[in-house]
């Protein structure tokens, strides 16, 4: 959600509380989807996530009915062009599972997904919206090294296959351009430096641990994405 409204300001849009609460019900559709059927695998690389999961099914069930319930609710407010955007990013998501086995996969499907629900969406919501292509590249760029780190973690795909030095390595430069390209581009999307920023400090401080998986891979894109839409909300006013 914090990354959609980053995004959205970015692209000199208003930040539609609907897509904000679609881009939330809908991540939380998914991932909750994700956790309860991937329960074994998950016994191994998180035990810890996997005891709550296990304590709480009756609850996340009821949580996965009610955020699907609410992300259709809220996909047709917003019409049919975000629509099909969230859905198409959906149907990836329910796949996840299976996609996720395949070497390179994850981290383009991943990204593709993201830049679609962050980007994609308020974009079609609002044909006014600029600099997409810009925030687009910045997102994807940013996201694809959070997968890096976050398959480094797990063990999984490309990221376990390179090693832990050299998953670093490929994080920590595809994020060079990234910041580029939000410092060199238009003014707008100056404050998305911080995403490439924050997944750079998680980055250096790595740790294979549950906890860091759990709360600093996808803390730093929060703290990012709440930084950037801090700085641009105080630029605009």
């Amino acid at each position: 959600m914090a990354l959609t409204w980053a995004s959205a300001l970015a692209m000199q849009v208003r930040p539609e509380p609907r897509l904000l609460g679609l881009a939330f019900a809908g991540t939380l559709f998914v991932y909750t989807v994700d956790r309860l059927r991937d329960l074994e695998r998950d016994r191994v690389t998180s035990p810890r996530r996997s005891a709550f999961v296990e304590r709480f099914e009756p609850w996340l069930r009821m949580q996965v009915a009610v955020a699907a319930l609410v992300a259709l609710a809220l996909g047709l407010g917003a019409g049919m062009r975000v629509v099909v955007v969230a859905g198409t990013v959906a149907v990836f998501g329910l796949l996840h599972r299976r996609l996720k086995h395949l070497l390179l996969a994850k981290p383009i499907y991943l990204t593709a997904a993201w830049a679609g629900v962050v980007v994609g969406m308020p974009a079609a919501h609002d044909p006014a919206a600029r600099h997409v292509v810009w925030v687009a590249l910045i997102v994807a760029g940013t996201v694809t090294s959070n997968v890096v780190l976050s398959n480094l973690r797990d063990d999984e795909g490309a990221a376990a296959r390179l090693g832990h030095r050299r998953a670093l390595a490929v994080a920590a430069i595809n994020l060079l351009p990234v910041a580029a390209l939000a410092l060199l581009g238009p003014v707008a999307v100056r404050p998305l430096v911080l995403l490439p920023l924050f997944m750079a400090g998680d980055g250096a401080g790595f740790r294979p641990s549950e906890h860091y998986g759990a709360l600093a891979v996808d803390g730093a894109l929060l703290a990012g994405a709440l930084g950037a839409a801090g700085w641009a909300s105080a630029a605009a006013t």
